[in-house]
């Protein structure tokens, strides 16, 4: 058995306008508020792949259930973020495993 999580929910951010990165790390950062996540972090892409450079933030959390990781997208911060980062976004791909 494994004390990994059961769900790693990991999205890939990139901005419209360079410029709007800090307000997309402090718009997504919000979600770190909600309650239904065991680890949540937000980080600017330190670029470090010379061959991919289209990421300008990630979001990585964990979760313990398909149940708590429905919870935290229905959750009204989740929403709050959304309408503050989509705006500012060009690309956004998710991935859950």
């Amino acid at each position: 058995m494994s004390d990994r999580p059961a769900i790693r929910h990991v999205v890939f951010f990139s901005a419209k306008d360079k410029a709007d990165i800090p307000r997309i790390v402090e718009g997504l950062g919000q979600l770190a508020d909600i309650p239904h996540a065991q680890f949540f972090e937000v980080r600017r892409n330190s670029r470090s792949d010379a061959h991919s450079t289209e990421v300008d933030v990630i979001v990585y959390a964990e979760f313990a259930s398909a149940e708590d990781l429905a919870a935290y997208k229905a959750h009204p911060i989740y929403e709050n973020s959304t309408a503050t980062v989509k705006p500012l976004r060009e690309l956004r791909i998710a991935a859950d495993f």
